[in-house]
This record gives structure tokens, C-alpha cells and sequence, in this order.
């Protein structure tokens, strides 16, 4: 099968880029099978002033609001008609199983049209303001905005920032992770067909360093909106910051996940897999920390390792759909996984399930494991001696199927381990107890908190965590009010008599005046 090579995509054509370009990987194979244009600092430059020009010309800024709706809409229906090609190119980049994206690039549809409703019946306030005066509140765009996506949910987060954005009017300039450019570059090509104008949407393939540096500290960017890494996040927010620019991020996370005595075992089980292996467990919410009551820990344990030895037997190419569970993303991503996994072995803690590199080949379709970047599903756990809680894996993100388990006895106890984090995107409880379930997720420290499930994600459910899991959230009301602000506009409608009598400040002797 012939390279492909995919350009940028900027003022509404491909565009090739100045800087290296990148390899895009297959990570179940570890085979180049795409190259990508990348944006070098003078491209960054060009392209964001394109995008400004094209702000500033009103040409979607201004638009009427039902313009833009109908636009998101039609981009809604393009997304469904090319689902199968952006789907195999999803797995492709990703090495995600292709009955994931099969379920998941289908919702995506459910963005673009929530973020249209909410731009046809939003109501402007009218504020009391005394006197003769009229007052009302009009959300204006912000101008050109700056998007950084990571590579686990490439479309899935492309699509929940750029619906927003685009909605309330702004010019959106993405750089995507540079290990999985491909599909928001397709996103381009299908937004024109939408009826989005040139230079509204830019696509800008390339590295953190250069690329994302030259984006975020643009001076006509006005808003920065990043999923990523904690560390990441803290740099380009201090650039951000340094701009005066807005800014959001979403960003690491340790989730835990406890299971009550009053639970339903085999439904927190299944939802404990579902939690902590979907995407081979590359999510930010990922359910990392499984803190379960010390007598049901057996039965947890059990039923974990027979489902994790389940998704292992049935683990092959990410585009077979009867593949449970895909490669990590990159060797980097592998190796940084079975660090953790072997600093915590070496500790003396318990392995129940996995803990090393899957090699040979698949039973289920005859891939080679050893060319890809294969983790199989693990299971860490106390042993006599030795105290999970007392590893690196305890504290630090692995981004792989890996997840640690501790048990409790009392509620005050699950809340402190829950709580051992400097994390705080999201977190579960599984319980059948109401008041319990109350009681516990009033005192979860994370953003989003479900009971008796987890992951579920909504376009009108806040998602944004605390501590240093980011700032602000996407999804939601408040995600469109992060692209826009506010413009207070004040009409004196009283007679030009009535203003003459009572607003003459400077006039002739004393005498009440007005202020304000």
C-alpha cells in the first residue's frame, strides 16, 4: 500500500508546510503509513493572521446566528455520510479497536447539533438598570482561537472544542498531536463542504515545541484550549496568561473508583473494565484507582482478573471487530507504562492479571504483538508485605490498562484514599445505597462524579476537573460562553427635555445631580 502524504489545511485548501514533516504510525504494526505536513513558525504566523483577516471581514463572525447553525447542522450530516472512511483512518492513527470508534465517531454528530441549538434559542438578558435607560447583554466572538489536541480521542475532542467555537463565531486554529494528525485535517475538508468560509477553520500539523509554542503565543490569539498533560498544561497556560489570552484545559488524571459493600459486584466489575480499559485505558478519566471494601475485595478481585484474562484472549489487529482492546499509542507511551508496572512489581506488591508486554501472536486473528505496541490489561493489588499506595503507580499517570487496588472499611477511609490525589478530573462510586451515594460524591474531590457508572459523556454535561486536572470545562452552556464575551450596550431613551433637565452635570449653581 502506497504513503500517503497529507497537507494543512489553511484558508480553506492544503496547504504544505515548512517544517519537518511528521510520520504518522500504525501502533499496532509500528509501520509508517502516512507522512503529514507540518507548520513551521513562519506558517504558524501566516496562518494565524489568515484566520484573523477572516475574522475581522465578519464573514462568520458576523453572521447570522442561523447561518452558523444550519452550518453546524450540514456539518452533522457530512460527519455521518464519511463515517465509515474517518472511522478506518481513526483506527488507523490510533490503533483504537474499531468496535470503539464504531460507537464512539457516530455520537460526535450530537456536538455540532446541541452547540446549533443553543446559538438558535439563546435569550440575551435585559438588566434592571434604573432610570430611563434600556440595557441589554449581546456574547460576542472572541477572535481567532488556538486549540491543542491530544491523540487518544483525536476527532471525539476536536469536535467538542471546535462546535463551541465555531457556534459563537470565532476563527479556530488547531494543531493536533503530532502522532495522530490525520483526521482533524479531514475535518477541514468536511467543514468547507459544510459551508464553513476559508480561514474560519486552519488545521496546523506539528510538534509541542515549535509548532504549539509559535500557536499559544501568538499575539492575535485570544483564547488557548488545551487537552493534555498537567506539565504541558502548565507551560502553555503561563504563555497564555502572558497574552492576557483565555484559557482552558483539560488535563491529567488518577481517577479512582470505589466500590461499596452494597454495590452490585458484576455490575461494578463490568463498569471498573469498561472505566479502566477503554482506549487501552489512555483517558484522562480513566478509572486508575479501584478502592474497594475489604469484604468484597476477593470477589472484586476474581470476577477483575477473569474480564481482564477475557479482553486479553480476545485482543488482535484494532481493526477487527472482534478485538476487544488495541495497542498503546507509541513505544514512548509502552515504555513509560511498563516503568510504573515494574517499579511497582520490584516494590513486592501482587500482580492478578497482565503486568508485562504482550508478545507472540494473537489467538484471535494471528497479530504479531511483538511488532505493535501491545499492553494486555493489568491488575495490581496489595500483597502481604507491601502496600500499593507506597508506589510510583499510586501517584503517578501510567495512560495504559493498568489499575492498582486497595480496600477499605469505612467510608471516611474510601473518601482519603479517593482523595490522595493531586488529581481531580473525574472519579465513581458504585453503590446501591442512595444516602451513601449522596454523601460520598458531595465529598469526591473531581470535576465529574458518577454514581453506578462511569465515562458517560453528554454535549450539554460540564467536563473539566479541579486541582490540577485544568481549568474551566468543555461541554455545556459555559463551554460556549468560554469562546465569547460580553457586550453591555446602554440605549437613554428619555426625551431630549428630560436629558437636558437632569443630566446637565456641569450646569449653572448647586444642586442634586446624577451618578450612574
Amino acid at each position: 500500500m502506497a504513503t500517503e502524504t497529507y497537507k494543512m489545511w489553511v484558508g480553506g485548501e492544503e496547504v504544505e508546510g515548512r517544517a519537518e514533516q511528521l510520520s504518522v504510525e500504525d501502533p499496532s504494526t509500528g509501520e509508517i503509513f502516512a507522512y503529514c505536513h507540518a507548520a513551521s513558525v513562519q506558517d504558524v504566523d501566516a496562518a494565524v493572521r489568515n484566520a484573523h483577516a477572516a475574522f475581522k471581514s465578519g464573514v462568520w463572525s458576523k453572521a447570522s446566528r442561523h447561518v452558523r447553525a444550519e452550518t453546524l447542522e450540514r456539518a452533522a450530516d457530512l460527519l455521518t455520510k464519511n463515517l465509515p472512511g474517518l472511522i478506518a483512518l481513526e483506527v488507523r492513527q490510533s490503533g483504537r479497536a474499531i468496535r470503539e470508534m464504531n460507537a464512539q465517531v457516530p455520537t460526535l454528530t450530537k456536538w455540532f447539533k446541541y452547540y446549533a441549538s443553543i446559538i438558535r434559542t439563546e435569550e440575551r438578558s435585559v438588566l434592571p438598570t434604573m432610570g430611563k435607560l434600556h440595557n441589554w447583554i449581546d456574547r460576542v466572538p472572541l477572535g481567532v482561537v488556538a486549540q491543542i489536541t491530544p491523540f487518544n480521542h483525536p476527532m471525539l475532542i476536536a469536535v467538542k472544542k471546535i462546535a463551541p467555537a465555531l457556534a459563537a463565531g470565532n476563527s479556530v486554529v488547531l494543531k493536533p498531536s503530532e502522532l495522530t494528525p490525520l483526521t482533524s485535517i479531514e475535518l477541514g475538508k468536511l467543514l468547507k463542504e459544510a459551508g464553513v468560509p476559508d480561514g474560519v477553520f486552519t488545521v496546523l500539523p506539528g510538534d509541542g515545541f515549535k509548532t504549539g509554542k509559535a500557536l499559544v503565543s501568538h499575539p492575535l490569539i485570544k483564547k488557548v484550549d488545551v487537552t493534555g498533560g498537567t506539565p504541558a498544561g502548565r507551560a502553555i497556560g503561563a504563555i497564555a496568561g502572558g497574552n492576557l489570552a483565555k484559557f482552558t484545559s483539560e488535563l491529567g488524571g488518577k481517577a479512582p473508583l470505589i466500590v461499596f459493600e452494597e454495590a452490585n459486584i458484576d455490575a461494578a466489575v463490568n463498569g471498573i473494565a469498561f472505566g479502566s480499559f477503554i482506549a487501552s485505558g489512555q483517558t484522562c478519566v480513566a478509572a486508575t484507582r479501584i478502592i474497594v471494601h475489604k469484604n468484597i475485595t476477593n470477589k472484586v478481585l476474581s470476577k477483575l482478573r477473569k474480564k481482564a484474562e477475557s479482553i486479553e484472549r480476545r485482543m488482535g489487529s484494532p481493526s477487527n471487530p472482534e478485538s476487544m482492546m488495541g495497542p498503546l499509542i507509541s513505544t514512548k507511551q509502552l515504555e513509560n507504562v511498563r516503568t510504573l508496572v515494574d517499579d511497582a512489581l520490584q516494590s513486592g506488591v501482587w500482580v492478578y492479571a497482565g503486568g508485562k508486554r504482550m508478545s507472540g501472536t494473537s489467538e484471535l486473528d494471528g497479530t504479531s504483538f511483538s511488532n505493535g505496541y501491545y499492553y494486555p490489561p493489568t491488575i495490581l493489588a496489595d500483597s502481604p508485605q507491601h502496600k500499593i499506595v507506597d508506589t510510583r503507580i499510586w501517584k503517578e499517570e501510567a495512560f495504559g490498562p493498568v489499575i492498582v487496588v486497595v480496600e477499605f472499611e469505612t467510608e471516611e477511609e474510601a473518601l482519603k484514599l479517593a482523595n490522595d490525589s493531586e488529581f481531580g478530573l473525574g472519579a465513581a462510586i458504585w453503590t446501591l445505597d442512595l444516602a451513601q451515594a449522596y454523601r460520598v460524591s458531595e465529598s469526591i474531590e473531581a470535576g465529574i462524579c458518577w454514581v453506578n457508572t462511569h465515562h458517560r459523556n453528554d454535549p450539554s454535561s460540564p467536563w473539566g476537573g479541579i486541582k490540577s486536572s485544568g481549568v474551566g470545562s468543555e461541554n455545556g452552556i459555559d463551554a460556549y460562553h468560554a469562546y465569547t464575551t460580553t457586550k453591555s450596550t446602554i440605549i437613554n431613551y428619555a426625551t431630549a427635555e428630560e436629558s437636558i433637565a437632569n443630566d446637565d452635570w456641569f450646569r449653572e449653581g448647586t444642586g442634586e445631580v446624577r451618578y450612574g
